[in-house]
């Protein structure tokens, strides 16, 4: 998408916060639809959504980092630019992450240092979807779903125009952005489009870190290698008759970031997506069917030195069909069918895996019974996964092989109003998942995880049984939730060291368990390029164990003051029971505590997240210390002539804490090399009309 382009949308925007009509409500309701396609506000599975000045105040650069801290939410943190979220201990292949309920295809999953293919200034709502009930969304959401929903087709319709605008800059990156969104139609056509903007150079920390760029060695307190400049938008549009809809979007994300873990490596990033999406409601037995396609095209090249390496391209086709029947007695539910595939190939010499071909169907159903005292509500799903390794015209050691899988999956849960203000939760699943082709067919060097990955052709599916308990209160404006899970896995598919070394090119290099790279260099300080440890996929028996809690406490409510506080917390253990040993990247207990202020138009939150140090790693591994962050904000909201503005500003880190991420890769991988972000004041300006 072209900067001109980026521009004349955002322009339009600020002219049309100006003198725009006023539109009919067409704004997404607050309600998590992900975890229950019957649209009702009582979950039986727990989740959580950011949306509206909650989520402008939280949004960091990538949808990981903006989603951490949430209870039981923690991210993979490569760096300011690539971050993916870890849920309960779960992260990659484990978490799926849809756009509007649709697969959103890129290859964030295939490696830490590949980004999300999605910006959350472009975001109207993210929700979070933990437990059992993300089985509706396949085998590899087994640990939860993210759903970004962005309102690209307008699925009600309305009159006038209405939009938004947004503004934001951020010391500690010299982070510029710009976001427009402008939204027009009438009973009959829904239109949209959006465009933004983001640029920020290396990001600073509390911490003197050394550089090498171009030959010319420095130290700065910066993060080498971390600036980053995105550019993106979408427009779409909607027919609107008398039952239903028929909308078609096209989305496009260009993205350069750099590669930490290099000092010279950089990533240019495009991906292009195309929707199709429908309601139809015909009534009767069927009370509607909707119907979600899209195509994505997804490319990115890693650049050394401005020189063009190794290239990866994804490129899919998904389909969900979902039918609502209608109530027999107390019942009522959903029947849905699900059809992706995807071509994957990797050029270069980083390609690590194999030219690949996933195709995947699967029938699921959900079904809530009501009663008198909550709700029992039960789904499975069943699939057919076709795993294809294509070989590679470059690279002799990738063969052509092929695997097929019938996972299934089934869940029960239950939710009972024990009392007026109270509730009680409960869920009980079995989940399986095919294995990936990177975990079946990996061969080769990755300097992402500082390793040589080998992948199996001989894994089986990956199984776990999951059950979970919570309670929750809620009394007005204060609010309590506490949830406890375990999740036993029969074939957890893990990567682990095999005591090896490897040369860049596949072969042996002198022997198992060695001391050192086999050129002197020690495996703590890192292997070269040419010579690497073997780290190779295994199916384990692993269990992940933890509990979460979240609360709110109105503290004051008086002369048009409130005050409220804000609690959360969460703890996960995950062990490696064929071994004895904890899994690697386990986020830490961490608890926190936000303090919020309003008044009239002005409002202020002030609190911490605290993390304890991790020592539960297992061996050759290196523990993280304990560390508090503190953040605080403030906004204020006026309205000038048809326009409501809303002045915001957030610090970061206030203390400017040195720390780094127990859950980043780069923890092990470049020991010291990349701390979480220090101090850092945004200050932003929001439109909306």
């Amino acid at each position: 998408m072209s900067t001109n382009f980026v521009r004349a949308a955002i322009g339009a925007a600020a002219v049309a916060a100006c003198g725009g009509s006023a539109l009919a409500q067409s704004a997404l309701p607050p309600v998590t639809i992900t975890g229950n396609p019957l649209g009702g506000s009582d979950l039986v599975a727990p989740a959580a959504q950011l949306s509206g000045t909650g989520l402008t105040v939280r949004s960091q650069s990538t949808l990981g980092e903006t989603l951490n801290q949430l209870p039981g939410v923690s991210s993979t943190y490569f760096g300011p630019n690539a971050s993916r979220p870890v849920i309960r201990g779960l992260d990659g292949d484990r978490i799926r992450i849809l756009s509007n309920g649709g697969t959103a295809l890129d290859v964030s999953n295939l490696s830490y240092d590949h980004a999300v293919a999605a910006d959350p200034l472009a975001m109207e709502r993210i929700e979070v979807l933990r437990g059992p009930a993300a089985l509706l969304y396949g085998g590899n959401a087994i640990g939860g779903v993210v759903n970004v929903i962005d309102n690209r087709i307008p699925r009600q319709p309305g009159e006038g125009v209405l939009g938004k605008a947004d503004l934001g800059y951020a010391t500690g990156g010299r982070e510029k952005n710009a976001a427009a969104m402008v939204e027009t139609g009438n009973s009959r056509l829904g239109l949209h489009v959006d465009a933004f903007r983001r640029r920020h150079g290396d990001v600073r920390v509390p911490a003197a870190l050394g550089c090498t760029q171009g030959g010319v060695n420095r130290v700065e307190a910066r993060i080498c290698n971390s600036g980053s400049e995105a550019d993106g938008g979408a427009v779409g549009g909607s027919l609107f008759f008398d039952r239903g809809y028929l909308g078609a979007s096209a989305t496009t994300y260009d993205s350069s970031y750099g590669a930490v873990a290099e000092d010279e490596v950089t990533i240019g990033m495009r991906s292009n997506r195309y929707s199709l999406e429908g309601e139809l409601r015909p009534g009767g037995l069927v009370q509607s069917v909707k119907a979600r396609a899209g195509h994505a095209d997804y490319r990115h090249t890693e650049y050394e030195a401005a020189e063009a390496g190794t290239v990866f391209r994804n490129r899919g086709n998904d389909l969900r069909l979902e039918a609502r029947h209608a109530k027999l007695g107390s019942l009522e539910g959903v029947l849905g069918l699900q059809v992706e595939s995807a071509r994957f190939s990797a050029d270069g010499t980083e390609a690590f895996a194999p030219y690949s071909r996933t195709r995947q169907r699967a029938l699921f159903l959900y079904e809530e019974l009501a009663t008198g005292w909550g709700k029992f509500t039960f789904g499975g799903r069943a699939e057919h996964v076709q795993v294809a390794s294509e070989g590679s015209p470059l690279v002799a050691r990738f063969a052509p092989a092929s695997r097929s899988f019938n996972p299934g999956s089934a869940s029960v849960g239950v939710l009972w109003n024990v009392a007026p203000r109270w509730q009680v939760t409960g869920n009980l699943a079995h989940s399986q998942r095919a294995p990936k082709d990177y975990e079946l067919y990996a061969d080769g060097p990755h300097v992402a995880t500082g390793a040589y990955e080998v992948g199996s052709a001989d894994l089986g599916k990956e199984r776990s049984t999951h059950a979970e308990a919570g309670v929750q209160w809620k009394d007005g404006a204060s609010s309590l939730r506490v949830n406890a899970f375990s999740s036993r896995f029969a074939n957890y598919i893990a990567l682990l060291g095999t005591g090896r070394l490897r040369d860049a090119d596949g072969g042996g290099a002198g022997g198992t368990g060695a001391a050192d790279c086999g050129d002197g260099t020690s495996l703590e300080s890192g292997c070269s390029a040419e010579v690497m440890p073997e780290m190779a996929y295994q199916g384990v028996r692993a269990t992940f164990r933890g509990v979460e809690a979240s609360g709110t406490m109105r503290a004051w409510d008086a002369a048009g003051h409130t005050v409220d506080v804000e609690l959360r917390g969460d703890l996960v253990r995950a062990m490696n029971r064929s071994i004895g040993q904890p899994l690697p990247r386990i986020a830490p207990v961490r608890v926190g505590a936000t303090g919020t202020w309003s008044r009239g138009p002005w409002s202020a939150r002030l609190g911490f997240d605290h993390h304890a140090a991790q020592s539960r790693v297992p061996a050759g591994d290196r523990p993280t210390g304990s560390y508090t962050l503190w953040q605080a904000s403030a906004q204020y909201r006026m309205q000038l002539q048809r326009a409501s503005l809303l002045w915001y500003a957030r610090l970061d880190n206030a203390t400017d804490r040195l720390a780094y991420s127990a859950t980043s890769i780069l923890t092990q991988s470049a020991p010291g090399r990349v701390p979480l972000p220090g101090r850092s004041l945004k200050v932003g300006l929001q439109a909306s009309f």
